[in-house]
């Protein structure tokens, strides 16, 4: 799988991981948690199959999966790193 694809495919993992989180947080999980079990269930298939050719986006999704918030505060401090580079490219006396 090349990389945008598993960028993609992590950040869709980590919205699923935030909305199960989100759910368990306003005690809303319990209705839908047959749902997320077969979620998670057909996660763990494709993550085992993925082991199989790429360990390190394997790696990624599990903690997409389980830690998306982790994920997501690291995404962010990349995302806010690039754009103070960009600022900084754009205006070298930072006006």
């Amino acid at each position: 799988m090349d990389s945008e694809t598993g960028k993609i495919l992590t950040d869709f993992v980590m919205m699923v991981g935030l909305l199960r989180r989100e759910m368990k947080h306003n005690n809303e999980f319990e209705r839908y948690e047959g749902r997320f079990a077969r979620i998670e269930q057909k996660f763990t298939t494709l993550a085992e199959e993925l082991s199989q050719h790429d360990l390190e986006l394997t790696k990624a999704l599990r903690t997409a999966f389980e830690q998306p918030a982790r994920v997501a505060a690291f995404k962010n401090a990349a995302h806010q790193k690039e754009l103070k580079a960009k600022k900084t490219e754009g205006d070298p006396e930072g006006n």
